[in-house]
């Protein structure tokens, strides 16, 4: 029997979603760290690093040895490959670049939105057993776009106090400088709050594990997140033209990131379905990471069958997917009825990786169903925005009364005298 469930559908579903809300005891732990690095700052860091990875990087700061060495070590086929991967990113957020604006009206006023960067954004590496270059391109990129001056990028350390060569490579690519070899929740503190060698920051971004996640949150208000991402979602929208062996070797690339992601078929034929399925198993058996991705699969992967492409459709936009295939005959041609995805791949070329590394949006992605209200990461969230207002003389008497009327309705007469201090001035 499949491991991944056909169903048949016969109203609207609800992806099955695994939600970490983090234990009360995870919840303590986060907060006395978040406390103790404002007490006590670098010592305080070091610690907990010390603590939770078994090392003591000295200096905390990369050097610049140690990026040169990253170089010696780097391969120069993937040192292009990077290189590429940036130029198609910049290329891509480089369109997103919002300007300031400002109108005027023939009384004198002049309205605007001025549109400032950030002064600084920290960027938060997943690191210590796992190497994700990725991330860091999906982070930084946008924020130099924006303009932000200074980036801050931590990361776990290894067992030998290090960070990963191809970590070390991309960042310089780059250009970013500014490097701490420190993971955890104590490296959220560090930037939210600043230490004696880390000032802190405005923004921080980028994904981690359930303590990061929780200090995140915890953080926000001092200084704003991205999001609290949860574990990966794909959903493939696809009709009889599709292929079997491409849609099963896609719900697994996202299977295999956690036991815990989502991985799911919507379709109106069940043949498709039925055959995915068996196609699921056939993958399965030679996948090196098989042990997640089948419990991935298992727990939260389904082949939904519905009774019309139009159902399928609803389907589709109630699940509010992280990523979502369209492996139609014409994909383009279901574009404007797609409401809520994160990201949406076009035909049977266009896989769910291609996204993750190269082509040029970004990857950092909406989750739990949160793409029926909110957007990739992109340059405007590394920006803020502040209006602009002028009256003049001749639109403060135009407008005047009405305004400290308005105000009055609302019981504040303080607000409505000081409109009629001016009316007052231009009559004498």
């Amino acid at each position: 029997m499949s491991r991944l469930k056909v169903v048949q559908v016969d109203d609207q579903v609800t992806l099955k979603r695994s939600v970490d809300e983090g234990t009360d005891e995870q919840w303590q732990a986060v907060q006395s760290i978040l406390q103790d690095v404002q007490k006590r700052g670098d010592k305080a860091v070091a610690d907990y690093t010390d603590k939770f990875d078994g090392v003591r990087p000295s200096p905390v700061q990369v050097s610049g040895e140690e990026v040169e060495r990253a170089y010696e070590n780097f391969a120069t086929a993937d040192l292009q490959i990077i290189r590429d991967a940036i130029a198609n990113l910049r290329d891509f957020h480089e369109r997103q670049v919002q300007q300031s604006w400002f109108t005027t009206k023939q009384d004198g006023t002049l309205l605007g939105q001025k549109v400032t960067p950030l002064d600084a954004a920290g960027v938060y590496v997943p690191g210590g057993t796992a190497i994700y270059p990725s991330s860091i391109l999906m982070n930084v990129i946008p924020a130099q776009v924006a303009g932000v001056e200074r980036i801050a990028m931590v990361s776990p350390p290894d067992e030998k106090g290090c960070l990963a060569d191809s970590v070390l490579v991309t960042a310089a690519e780059l250009g970013v400088k500014e490097i701490y070899k420190i993971g955890g929740a104590q490296a959220i503190g560090a930037l939210a709050y600043g230490t004696e060698t880390i000032d802190p920051v405005d923004k921080i971004v980028g994904p981690g594990n359930i303590f990061v996640a929780l200090a995140k949150r915890a953080v926000f208000g001092t200084v704003d997140i991205d999001m609290i991402a949860g574990p990966s979602e794909i959903v493939v929208l696809a009709d009889e033209s599709a292929k079997p062996t491409y849609i099963a070797a896609d719900l697994l690339s996202q299977a295999e990131h956690d036991p815990m992601s989502s991985a799911v078929l919507v379709t109106s034929s069940k043949r498709l379905a039925e055959e995915v399925a068996e196609e699921v198993d056939r993958q399965l058996e030679t996948l090196p990471r098989r042990d997640v991705a089948e419990a991935s699969i298992k727990n939260y992967g389904a082949a939904y069958v519905t009774s019309t492409w139009q159902e399928a459709i609803d389907t589709v936009n109630t699940l509010a997917p992280e990523h979502l295939e369209i492996m139609t005959n014409d994909p383009m041609k279901e574009l404007g009825s797609i409401r809520h995805a994160g990201a949406i791949f076009l035909g049977e070329h266009s896989s769910e990786p291609v996204g993750d590394y190269f082509a040029g949006p970004n990857h950092v992605l909406p989750t739990n169903g949160t793409a029926r209200f909110s957007s990739p990461l992109n340059v405007e969230d590394f920006t803020k925005k502040s209006s602009v207002i002028s009256y003049s003389q001749e639109a403060i008497q135009n407008n005047g009364e009405a305004i400290a009327r308005f105000a009055r309705l609302e019981g504040l007469d303080a607000h409505a005298r000081a409109v009629e201090k001016r009316l007052g001035d231009q009559d004498e």
